[in-house]
């Protein structure tokens, strides 16, 4: 079977700890994104759920926009409270 070389961009810091995690397993990370590769040909879905964080959806950012703009045009009511103290 012919060799073909994929490349792409990783942060250091996680590429290290994924390393370790691989090391701990017994195998490099080429077998693990290997592993992954022919997961993703044999089932052709992503083998783990992947979602998106609610905060970033395209609604929340036009309503945090929104709420900038009151309170740049000073159209917002701010008021103060009191702190609450959150519990270990």
């Amino acid at each position: 079977m012919a060799q073909s070389m994929v490349n792409f961009r990783i942060d250091e810091d996680l590429k290290k700890s994924m390393e370790q995690v691989c090391t701990d397993m017994g195998m490099s990370l080429t077998t693990a994104f290997t592993i992954f590769a022919k997961t993703v040909s044999r089932e052709r879905r992503i083998p783990f759920e992947v979602t998106a964080d609610p905060f970033y959806s395209a609604s929340n950012l036009r309503y945090l926009e929104k709420q900038i703009a009151d309170i740049e045009s000073g159209k917002a009511k701010l008021k103060a409270h009191d702190l609450i103290d959150a519990e270990d």
